[in-house]
């Protein structure tokens, strides 16, 4: 199994300049699920800059998705693919609630493997490992693989896996994840299209080698 790229993107603030960084990374059909992260102080701001940036996403053949917002049917009525949950708790339930079976809902901030389990037991599209914390750090990259790794060997829900850096997807493509994601670091290459088409020559070949030992 080759794993598909799920890319977050940093908070975007003018929409129109980050459309034009982001349509070559889309245009190298690379993307399967792209989570856009907005400077938007609440629902009413959110509204515009959303819908400008879905229907690029979506006419390239991805996904959209955006963090919960205050009121989860605005995913619906805006067009939007699905919603990422910062952790467990009363916010999932009302994602799920609100959204499935029609639109995706994925969790990370997941601190334990009980949480993970938890969480999995919902209707949920994926989890997700090594994501930044609120503070941008992140946790350590052994652990992300460790995570992913177990996810991967037992349950059936799709896992996504952060790679921090370029050379961290060769080590999530071993996992087993199905979705490598790439984070804001990715936007702030001088080509991101080209780290992209990089990232995915990395994991291809990493995954067939494999797959041919």
């Amino acid at each position: 199994m080759i794993p598909q790229f799920y890319l977050l993107t940093p908070p975007i603030t003018d929409v129109m300049a980050f459309r034009a960084k982001l349509e070559p990374v889309l245009a190298t059909g690379a993307v399967a699920v792209l989570r856009a992260v907005f400077a938007a102080g609440n629902d009413t701001e959110l509204k515009g800059p959303a819908s400008a940036l879905c229907r690029l996403v979506q006419e390239a053949g991805a996904a959209m998705l955006i963090d919960l917002p205050a009121d989860a049917r605005l995913v619906a009525r805006l067009g939007i693919d699905g919603v990422h949950v910062a952790g467990p708790g009363p916010r999932l339930d009302e994602a799920v609630e609100a959204l499935k079976p029609d639109r995706i809902v994925g969790i990370g901030g997941l601190k334990a493997r009980h949480d993970a389990m938890e969480a999995g037991e919902r209707d949920i599209d994926y989890v997700m490992f090594g994501e930044p914390r609120p503070d941008g750090t992140l946790p350590a990259f052994s652990q992300t693989v460790e995570r992913a790794e177990w996810w991967a060997s037992i349950f059936t829900v799709p896992c996504v896996a952060y790679a921090p850096d370029l050379d961290g997807v060769e080590a999530l493509a071993l996992t087993g994840a199905e979705f490598i994601a790439l984070g804001p670091w990715l936007f702030e290459a001088e080509d991101p299209a080209a780290t992209l088409a990089e990232a995915r020559r990395r994991v291809k070949e990493r995954s067939l080698r494999t797959a041919g030992a």
